[in-house]
Order: structure tokens, then sequence, then C-alpha cells
């Protein structure tokens, strides 16, 4: 009788001490010195065979370097995978990493998304300003300077990350697609067809709309190279990715907060990946 209670109650012990690394994990991205880190997708696999089934790690972190953010089923808005064909949820149990595992379903360019509910933090003017001229938000700064923040800064952030998965020869037909995300990245060319030291062009939207003046950066997957525009009337830049290798491009975009908000400024965080050949992968016409 008493190692069925034994057991029991280690069993209980686990559950609590499970739940209690999930609500810390969900803690860790809200809380301040992680709230204006990047976040990104890193697959399993960039290059899987049809009928693999790969996972999607998510990551928050600095210079590519990222802790590990398991699912969590509060934080997700949408957690996707687009074969251009349909569109299937990434599964997953809370608490795991990956956060979310889908079936390759057929040769050809899938994109994972990710684009989290709002999360709110609150920063001193010090750490508010330095963010700010970190992520180039120029416009933003001058408007707090402008304020009397005392009280520091309450913000509200979400997360719409993507990542490109090539299954399969890269084909001319194939290329990255909008999901709707709030704020989103989208390559112009398919990174797959090109190689280290050629420029990818992307367009950055928000709310589907071309955004201006926006800072957008690539970094390689060491960080040892960042190369960074600001974004033109249609939202577009063209960015020399200079290794190969997985890369990440990355915006950020802040406005006022809606008053009901309770928070002073509500952020969208975009990054999109890839794995960058080493050589182009010549590209192929499809059949007529």
């Amino acid at each position: 009788m008493d190692g069925h209670r034994l057991v029991f109650s280690t069993a209980i012990a686990a559950t609590v001490f499970r739940r209690l690394g999930m609500v810390l994990a969900v803690m860790a991205v809200s809380a301040g010195p992680l709230a204006a880190h990047d976040m990104w997708i890193e697959p399993t696999n960039f290059s899987p065979a049809a009928g693999d089934i790969i996972g999607a790690r998510l990551r928050v972190g600095q210079n590519m370097l990222g802790d590990p953010l398991p699912r969590s089923t509060p934080l997700i808005s949408e957690f996707i995978a687009d074969d251009g064909h349909s569109r299937r949820p990434l599964i997953g149990r809370d608490g795991s990493d990956p956060a979310g595992l889908v079936r390759v379903a057929e040769p050809g360019l899938m994109i994972l998304g990710y684009f989290s509910h709002p999360s709110s933090v609150e920063l001193t003017s010090e750490k508010f300003e330095t963010y700010l001229k970190e992520e180039g938000l120029d416009a933003v700064a001058a408007q707090w300077a402008r304020q009397s923040h005392a009280s520091g800064a309450r913000e509200l952030f979400s997360r719409c990350a993507k990542s490109l998965v090539l299954s399969g020869p890269a084909e001319a037909v194939h290329g990255d697609r909008t999901l709707g995300f709030t704020l989103e990245l989208v390559a112009e060319r398919n990174p797959y067809t090109i190689a280290a030291n050629q420029d990818l062009p992307v367009r950055l939207t928000y709310k589907g709309r071309p955004l201006p003046g926006a800072l957008v950066v690539a970094m390689d997957r060491t960080a040892s190279s960042k190369v960074s525009a600001r974004s033109d009337k249609d939202g577009r830049v063209r960015l020399r990715l200079t290794h190969p290798g997985m890369w990440m491009i990355k915006a950020v975009h802040m406005i006022p907060a809606a008053p009901e908000e309770k928070a002073d400024w509500q952020s969208f965080w975009a990054s999109l990946t890839f794995d960058l050949p080493g050589t182009p992968t010549a590209p192929r016409t499809a059949m007529r």
C-alpha cells in the first residue's frame, strides 16, 4: 500500500514540476529582459524529404543565440504550416520543444508561421530608450522624448515569425507567400535559388500594406555579419547575404496603444528564417 502511495505521490510531484516549468517558460518570455529580444523559428530540418515529420523550435534571444520557447497554448494565435495548397496547424503538447510538429506532404516550399497573442511588459525609461535605438524606431524615440515618462514604458508585444523549409529541388514557381500576420516579412525571391554574396529582395507589410521607413536587419547563424536597410515607399529592401547557412531577417514596428489596452505602446516583431545554400540551386520551370 505504501509503495502505491509513493508511486502516486511521485507522479503528482512530476506533474506539478512539469506544470511549474511551463509557467516559468511563459513568464520568461514576458519578463522585461527578454521582452525586447528577437523571436524566431528554427526547424529541425530545413531540407526534409516528402513524408518526413519536422519540428518547429521557437527561440528567443539576441544575435541568433536563443533560449527555447516551449509551446504554450495561451500565447498562440496561429501556429501553422502553409505548403501552397493548404494550411494546417502544427500539433504539439504544452511545454514541448519543438513547440510544433508537421508532416511534409509533398515537395516544394513550406512556410512555418507563428503569430502570438500580445504579452505585456514594463520597462524603465533607460531600457526603453536603448531598445528603441537598437531597433531603429526613430519616430517612436522622437515622440517618446517629447513626453513625460518618469514611470517608464508599458508595452504590448506580439511575435510574427516565419520560416521557409524546402523539400526537394527549388523551382521557379515556388516562393514565399503571405500568411496574413499583422507585421510580415516576405522574401520576393526564393532564397534557396540564390547563393552567398547575392541580394535577396524582401517586402515588409503592416496589416497587409507596405511599411516604409522600417529598419530591416539580416544576420547569419553566427551573427558574424549583419546587413540592414530601411524599407522604401513600397516596403521593399534588398539585402546582400554574405555567407551560406541559416539566416534570420527581422523588423520591428511600434504604434501607440489604444486607451483600452492599459499600455503606452504596442509592438509587432517579425522574423523570417531560412538556410542559404552554398551554391545556387538552378530553378526549374514548370511543365506546360
